[in-house]
């Protein structure tokens, strides 16, 4: 995950400082454990402490002083009461999501104790230290006349819960931050006739912040004209580090393969790129289309060092696998390959690419005969995704031309698959397969999807919500 900046300010009320002694300290301690949880929990967040803005004029300063540090998502601690005239400034001069954190020191005060102070300031003090909630509905109200999201995370300073909450959204911060620096390569063109998988890359670019590069495949030729015996040598050894390589895998195939996956890394190198959609036919016995019938393997391992590729030219599954992958749940190209009814699951997997760092077991790399659809023959990927919970997610184009992500949760389960060369998976969800196939297919997705590992539909909203993109949960 890419690093990124993390701006956390508190807000409280300058007039109870002199009247109850010790409250502001009290209150910048509950911040400072905050900044300190954020910082310990994630490696790649640095933590922009501002204390506490007690006055408007305060909160200017605070602004500019987090606009100065280009951060990337804002946290308001509410400490206390705190007027909404010192939250807006902030906010209006931030172009950042902000969530409110109303988080008690504890559950509850202790009526008993409380009750028992006498002291009527030491009492007030005392309440003003867990009054958190009190603020919470007039800056949504603030919030709501000024246009301005409304995220918030209500709980306490130690709640389970809440802190992954917090966690949610910073680690949806740092992919939403990786999408905006991703640079997609986009090798060849379209599947012919698949009309569900074309896409407006311009609109890619404006939902997801992806620089679209177009590279060619001549260029690919010529790294693979140049590749040198050791580095061919070095890939053939990765490829058997990375797969259980079958016997009917000749050396003329290994090799080719090969040649072609060192081709498709200086690629990438070349144009510094994160993700590639690509599809290609070629002449029959063309250099090109030897290199079409051999990429298998190769954006395979791709895919498995966080740089996704997707087959037939799908735009709009590879951003799917790129999100999941950002989130370090993986993102393996799929699509529905029938339903078994006798154990209500459905069959899902792909000819390639395969997320193999997710595979349940080493992936097998066999000869096929034929591809199906598609020119030629080589070698292909066949895997099982890791058994447990799963996410499937796809970026589904709207008929107004916009974007919005579709996701389900599920399990990839044990059983039988069709040992065809294909990556393939047992799903089973919440509700009947024939329910989740006619669910998923209302929303207009293309046929392919994206699986990851883990449930982290709560990570993906947020994502979402941080790109103002529209959301639909099937399962």
């Amino acid at each position: 995950m890419k690093n990124i900046k993390v701006g956390l300010y508190g807000i409280g009320l300058d007039t109870y400082w002199s009247q109850f002694e010790g409250l502001h300290d009290r209150l910048i301690g509950y911040q400072n454990y905050i900044a300190d949880n954020m910082q310990k929990s994630r490696k790649n967040v640095e933590v922009i402490n501002t204390g506490i803005v007690d006055n408007p004029q305060k909160a200017y300063e605070v602004g500019d002083q987090l606009a100065k540090e280009n951060v990337d998502i804002v946290f308001l601690f509410i400490s206390t009461y705190a007027l909404s005239s010192t939250v807006l400034p902030v906010v209006q001069q931030l172009n950042v999501p902000v969530v409110l954190l109303n988080l008690q020191p504890t559950k509850a005060i202790d009526y008993e104790w409380f009750n028992n102070l006498g002291d009527r300031g030491l009492m007030t003090g005392e309440w003003l230290a867990n009054c958190q909630a009190c603020s919470l509905p007039e800056i949504a109200s603030v919030f709501l006349r000024a246009n301005i999201d409304i995220n918030m995370i209500t709980g306490t300073l130690h709640d389970e819960e809440a802190w992954q909450e917090i966690h949610d959204w910073i680690d949806a911060s740092v992919v939403s931050k990786g999408m905006r620096n991703n640079r997609m390569g986009v090798l060849g063109h379209y599947y012919n006739g698949m009309l569900d998988i074309y896409t407006d890359p311009t609109m890619q670019s404006l939902t997801f912040g992806t620089h679209i590069e177009h590279v060619e495949m001549d260029e690919v030729l010529k790294y693979r004209n140049e590749v040198s015996e050791e580095e061919l040598k070095d890939k053939i050894s990765e490829i058997y580090d990375s797969f259980d390589v079958q016997d009917d895998c000749s050396e003329y195939e290994i090799e080719r393969t090969a040649k072609t996956a060192v081709a498709l890394d200086k690629l990438v190198n070349t144009h510094e790129l994160g993700s590639i959609a690509y599809y290609y036919e070629g002449v029959d016995g063309s250099d090109l289309q030897n290199i079409i019938t051999s990429v298998i393997t190769g954006t395979s391992i791709l895919t498995s060092k966080h740089i996704p590729v997707a087959g037939e030219m799908e735009i709009k599954n590879v951003q799917a696998m790129k999100i999941l992958d950002l989130f370090n749940a993986g993102g393996s190209f799929t699509e529905f390959y029938g339903v078994d009814f006798n154990d209500d699951i459905v069959l899902m997997g792909h000819d390639g690419p395969g997320h193999i760092a997710i595979a349940e077991d080493k992936p097998i790399l066999k000869k096929l005969g034929v591809y199906h659809g598609k020119p030629g023959n080589g070698l292909s990927v066949e895997m099982k995704v890791k058994q447990g919970p799963v996410t499937i997610l796809s970026v589904v184009q709207t008929a107004d031309g916009k974007m919005k992500l579709l996701l389900a949760e599920g399990q990839s389960v044990e059983g039988p698959i069709l040992e065809i060369g294909n990556t393939n998976s047992r799903y089973k969800f919440d509700i009947t397969a024939k329910e989740f196939i006619n669910k998923w297919s209302m929303e207009g997705p293309a046929h392919h999807c994206a699986i990851g590992i883990g449930h982290i539909s709560s990570k993906i909203e947020k994502f979402a919500k941080i790109k103002g993109i529209e959301i639909v949960q099937i399962c």
